[in-house]
């Protein structure tokens, strides 16, 4: 009578967890309609990433023209605003030309090299500001960088350059004043200040801003 009474009460509690066991699926299961763990991580990495746009660089400061022809990646710094950085460099030809010593004068500043396509358009119209207003006492001054002094002399030649040019054979001055891009042009007021500045190359007409902003007072024409 015990056995049979204990068989009994077995399958009693058998049938009351199943029971709950159903319940429990029903109330508590997974939702059909909603994809598992395994949805999620089925996605591959890249296409998280493929979502979000690229950052795109923007040069910033300064005046550019869309002429620029330099390859480093680099934008100058113009320094507008600021004193011009220090330049003393030897002279083609013989001497030094040393800024500090222009104090009192507009000087216009150009960093380039004889191989550089713009480079070579700009100096005729370099040529021509530079005779126009040498009575306002402006001084326009070329730095060549990294060549030999000979090949900087016949590229002078060859355009009849009528200013000085500089050798900036090791890039020590290119890099003090963020020269990159070339050509690139400085504008410096009487009292040391740098004004405006451009990547080249540049026309007859953002040179004449340049220089109007250097020479108050004077009408500059391109």
């Amino acid at each position: 009578m015990g056995s049979r009474l204990s068989i009994a009460a077995g399958l009693v509690a058998g049938v009351v967890v199943a029971f709950v066991l159903l319940v429990a699926f029903i109330f508590v299961g997974p939702d059909p309609g909603r994809p598992g763990p395994s949805a999620a991580s089925s996605a591959s990495p890249g296409a998280a990433a493929s979502a979000t746009p690229l950052a795109t660089a923007v040069p910033s400061g300064g005046s550019s023209s869309p002429g620029a022809s330099g390859g480093s990646g680099e934008i100058a710094n113009f320094h507008i605003g600021q004193p011009a950085p220090a330049l003393v460099v030897p002279q083609v030809g013989g001497g030094t030309i040393d800024l500090t010593v222009l104090k009192g004068q507009p000087v216009w500043i150009n960093f380039m090299q004889t191989t550089c396509e713009p480079c070579i358009k700009e100096f005729p119209h370099m040529n021509g500001f530079a005779a126009r207003y040498s009575e306002q006492g402006l001084v326009v001054i070329a730095i060549d960088i990294r060549e030999e002094e000979g090949a900087v002399a016949a590229f002078a030649q060859s355009l009849n350059a009528t200013f000085p040019l500089g050798l900036d054979t090791d890039g020590a001055a290119q890099r003090a004043w963020g020269a990159f891009g070339l050509p690139v042009h400085y504008w410096i007021d009487k009292d040391g200040v740098v004004q405006d500045g451009a990547l080249g190359g540049i026309g007859p007409d953002i040179m004449a801003r340049g220089l109007g902003k250097i020479m108050p007072g004077v009408e500059v024409t391109p």
